[in-house]
C-alpha cells in the first residue's frame, strides 16, 4: 500500500503500458477462437482472422512509431516507465508467444475440426492425377498471366515489395551456365488467397467435401512455367509489413486531397517493420532479404505454416449455417412504431437507437427522406468511415441533385479509409455538394448530421448524433448509439461546430456539447470531481464509463482521486486500458471489464450519478490524448430521463456479463469472469430483446 497515494499518481507502477495493453486486448480476441462452447466453428476461425489482421495493423502503425523513436535515439520513458527499446523487446516476446498460440489453435484444433465437418485444406501432392491436371490447367489460364518473376543480379536491382505483400524467394540454377540465380515472385493479392477447388473446371469430386488450397502452394508447384531451362533449387515464402502511417505536412499542402493521394502511394513502400519468414528459409536467403529490405534482425519473425491468416475471414462465405452464428435481423423500431415519417417521429420525442440490436436503416432513411422532402432546405454531415457502395453518400448526392444545399466534411485522413474517402469526396463534388476536408492538423471524428426543414413558415432543425460511423455495414456488427432529436440547445451547438468545420469560426462557447480539442477533457474531469463532492454531501458517488480505450493520464489521475474518496467507478473498456484497478489505497473502488463477443463493442457512454440528477453523455471520443487533443470529437448529453435509464440499464447489464466479459487485474492482465451467478451473456440478451421487439423504454434489466 502506498503511504501517500495522492502524491504518487505519477508513480510508474500505477500505469499499464499502452502498447502492451493493446497486446492484452488482442489476446482476448484470440481466446475467442479457443473454446467451442463460445462460438460455432466458422466463427472461431473468424477470430483467428481478426486477431491476425489486428496484429498487422498494430505493426503498421504502433510498432512503426516506436521503431522511429528507437532509430532516432530517443530514450524518454513512458508514464509506465518503458523506453522505446524496452517496449520493442517486450512486444516481440509477447507477439511471438501469441503467434505460437494462434498456430496451435488453428492447425491442431480448428483444421481437424473443419475436416470433420467436410472442409479441408489440401496440398497438391494429396490430389489425384486427374485433379492435378485440372489444377495445372487452371494455373496456366488464370494465374500464370498475372505473375511477374523479378530477377536480382548485377543487371536487375532488388525489386520493390509493397506492404503486406506475400512473396516467394526463389533460388535457381541456370542449366546451361550452372550459375546460381535469385528471383522473387509476388503472390498476386488480386487473386483469392484460398482457392476453392470445387469450383475449378475438371476437378471431379463427388464426395461433398469442400476443399481449399493455398494459392501460394499452387504458384510454388508451378514455378517451372516461369523459369524454363532453369532448375528450381528451392523456394521460400516470406511476407513483409511496412510503416503505413501517412505523414502530412498540412501547412505546406496546397491541395490536401492530392497530398493524401501522394501519401498513400508512398506508404506502400514505407520502412519495413516486420518480415515474416518460414523456419526452413536458409541463412543465405534470410541475410539477403534482411540486407536489401533494410530490416533489423529483431523484426524478423519465423512463423510455421501459412503467413498472414487474415484471409481466413473468407471461410465465412461457405454455405454452412450450422457452423455460424444464427442469422440476426435487427428490429426496425422506427418503422414499426412510426411508419415511415421520420420527421414526425423526431418531433414527437427524442429517439435513441442501439445498433446493431436496433436497425441502422432509420439513419439511412433519415437522409433519404430529407433528400426528397421539398420542405428540407439543407443537410450538413460529417463522414469518417462510410465503406463502399454507401447509401449514405448516395442520399447526399440525391439531395444535391434535388436542389438542397448540402455540405459534407469528408475526413481524408481516416486511417486505412483514405482511398475510399477520396473516391466519395470527388463523387460528391461532381454533383455540387460543398465538400470540405477538415481542419489543419486535426482529424474530424465527430458523427453529426444537421437537417434544416421549413415547417409552418418557420425553420426546424433535426439532428442525428452518433457514437459510430455512417456505415451500414459496420452498423450490423458494431455496437453504437444513435440519437435523433430536435433539441434547440444541441442544435445551436451543432450548427456552431459545423460553422467551425466549414468556415473560419473560432467558436469555443459550446453549452451542451463536449467538443474536442476544446473542452472534452476539462468537462469530463469536472464531472469526475463532482462525484467526489457528492461523496462528501451524501456519501454516494457513482461513475460508469464505456469506451474503446482509456489512455489519458490526466483523466486516469482524476479517477484515482475519486476512488481514493470512495466513488464507485465501473469502467467497460474494450481495448487499451492504462489504468490499474484494485490497487489498495488508490483504485480499490474501480472495476475494469472488457467484453469481446459476436459484435464489436464500439459505443462510448459516460454516466454520472450527480447526486441523483443523473447525467449521461454519448459520443465519438475515447479517453485518449489523440481524441482529446488531436481530433474534432463531439460527445453529446442525453436529456430524456427515460433514455438515461435505458442506457444505464444497458450498462448495468454489460457489467453483469459473466460469459463474454473479462476482468482486469491490478497487474494489467485479464481473466474471464467466473462467478456463482446465473450465466449472463449481455450481447445474447440484447439480441433476444430485439427479436422479441421490446422497446428500450420498456426494458428493465432487473427482470432478467
Amino acid at each position: 500500500m502506498l503511504k501517500d497515494p495522492v502524491s504518487d499518481f505519477f508513480d510508474t507502477s500505477l500505469y499499464v503500458n499502452r502498447e502492451l495493453s493493446w497486446i492484452y486486448f488482442n489476446q482476448r480476441v484470440l481466446e475467442e477462437a479457443f473454446n467451442p462452447e463460445l462460438h460455432p466453428l466458422l466463427e472461431r476461425v473468424k477470430f483467428i482472422s481478426i486477431f491476425s489482421s489486428n496484429l498487422d495493423e498494430y505493426f503498421m502503425i504502433r510498432v512503426a512509431g516506436i521503431e522511429e523513436q528507437y532509430q532516432a535515439g530517443i530514450q524518454d520513458r513512458t508514464i509506465d516507465g518503458y523506453t522505446p527499446a524496452e517496449q520493442l523487446d517486450k512486444i516481440r516476446s509477447m507477439v511471438l508467444q501469441q503467434l505460437s498460440e494462434r498456430n496451435e489453435c488453428f492447425y491442431h484444433d480448428l483444421v481437424p475440426a473443419l475436416q470433420k465437418e467436410g472442409i479441408e485444406f489440401v496440398r497438391i501432392s494429396e490430389l489425384s492425377a486427374t485433379q492435378q491436371r485440372a489444377l495445372s490447367h487452371y494455373f496456366r489460364k488464370e494465374i500464370f498471366p498475372v505473375l511477374t518473376p523479378l530477377a536480382f543480379d548485377t543487371g536487375h536491382p532488388f525489386p520493390f515489395m509493397s506492404n503486406l505483400s506475400l512473396n516467394l524467394a526463389i533460388e535457381l540454377e541456370d542449366e546451361e551456365s550452372r550459375s546460381l540465380k535469385f528471383a522473387r515472385v509476388k503472390v498476386p493479392s488480386i487473386l483469392p488467397r484460398l482457392l476453392l477447388l470445387n469450383n475449378i473446371k475438371g476437378f471431379h469430386d463427388d464426395d461433398g467435401i469442400i476443399r481449399f488450397i493455398w494459392i501460394e502452394d499452387l504458384v510454388e508447384s508451378n514455378l517451372s512455367h516461369l523459369f524454363p531451362k532453369m532448375r528450381i533449387i528451392q523456394s521460400h515464402l516470406f511476407r513483409l509489413i511496412r510503416d503505413a502511417d501517412i505523414e502530412i505536412e498540412e501547412d505546406e499542402a496546397g491541395d490536401l486531397l492530392k497530398t493524401i493521394e501522394q501519401g498513400l502511394r508512398s506508404s506502400r513502400y514505407g520502412k519495413v517493420v516486420r518480415l515474416d519468414i518460414t523456419p526452413a528459409m536458409p541463412l543465405s536467403v534470410r541475410k539477403l532479404l534482411i540486407k536489401n529490405l533494410e530490416v533489423a534482425e529483431r523484426n524478423v519473425y519465423e512463423i510455421n505454416g501459412a503467413l498472414g491468416l487474415g484471409c481466413l475471414i473468407d471461410l465465412l462465405k461457405i454455405e454452412r449455417p450450422d457452423l455460424k452464428d444464427e442469422p440476426f435481423v435487427p428490429y426496425n423500431r422506427i418503422e414499426e412504431e412510426f411508419s415511415t415519417n421520420i420527421f414526425k417521429m423526431i418531433r414527437a420525442k427524442d429517439i435513441l437507437l442501439y445498433h446493431p440490436y436496433d436497425s441502422f436503416q432509420p439513419v439511412v432513411d433519415f437522409l433519404n427522406q430529407a433528400a426528397l422532402d421539398p420542405d428540407v432546405l439543407s443537410i450538413k454531415q460529417t463522414l469518417y468511415r462510410v465503406g463502399s457502395n454507401s447509401p449514405i453518400v448516395e442520399a447526399l448526392m440525391m439531395a444535391a441533385e434535388e436542389g438542397k444545399q448540402v455540405a459534407v466534411l469528408v475526413e481524408l485522413k481516416a486511417r486505412f479509409d483514405e482511398e475510399n474517402n477520396i473516391v466519395w469526396a470527388r463523387a460528391l463534388e461532381d454533383v455540387g455538394v460543398h465538400v470540405v476536408y477538415g481542419l489543419p492538423r486535426l482529424k474530424t471524428h465527430a458523427k453529426l448530421t444537421l437537417i434544416v426543414r421549413r415547417e409552418q413558415h418557420k425553420l426546424k432543425r433535426y439532428l442525428h448524433l452518433g457514437t459510430g460511423n455512417y456505415n451500414p455495414a459496420t452498423g450490423k456488427i458494431y455496437t453504437d448509439y444513435s440519437l435523433f432529436t430536435t433539441n434547440e440547445q444541441l442544435a445551436n451547438d451543432v450548427a456552431e461546430l459545423f460553422n467551425a468545420l466549414t468556415g473560419y469560426s473560432k467558436h469555443t462557447g459550446y453549452r451542451k456539447l463536449l467538443v474536442s480539442p476544446i473542452n472534452t477533457r476539462k468537462r469530463i474531469i469536472e464531472m469526475i470531481e463532482r462525484e467526489v463532492e457528492w461523496i462528501g454531501k451524501e456519501n454516494k458517488g457513482r461513475i460508469i464509463m464505456k469506451m474503446n480505450a482509456l489512455v489519458d493520464a490526466q483523466t486516469i489521475q482524476a479517477l484515482y482521486r475519486a476512488s481514493c474518496e470512495g466513488v464507485k467507478i465501473d469502467l467497460v473498456v474494450r481495448g487499451i486500458c492504462c489504468l490499474k484497478p484494485g490497487i489498495p489505497g488508490v483504485s480499490e473502488h474501480i472495476r475494469v471489464i472488457s467484453v469481446i463477443g459476436r459484435f464489436l463493442e464500439h459505443s462510448r457512454a459516460y454516466y454520472f450519478y450527480n447526486g441523483g440528477k443523473e447525467e449521461l453523455y454519448l459520443g465519438s471520443a475515447d479517453i485518449m490524448p489523440r481524441n482529446l487533443d488531436d481530433r474534432v470529437e463531439a460527445i453529446f448529453p442525453v436529456f430524456d430521463k427515460i433514455l438515461i435509464q435505458v442506457v444505464k440499464s444497458d450498462l448495468e447489464l454489460i457489467l453483469a456479463d459473466n460469459v463474454k466479459a473479462w476482468q482486469m487485474h491490478a497487474d494489467g492482465t485479464y481473466s474471464r469472469i467466473i462467478n456463482d451467478a446465473p450465466q449472463l451473456n449481455s450481447q445474447a440478451l440484447f439480441i433476444s430483446r430485439s427479436v422479441q421487439k421490446k422497446t428500450s423504454s420498456k426494458f428493465n434489466v432487473n427482470e432478467l
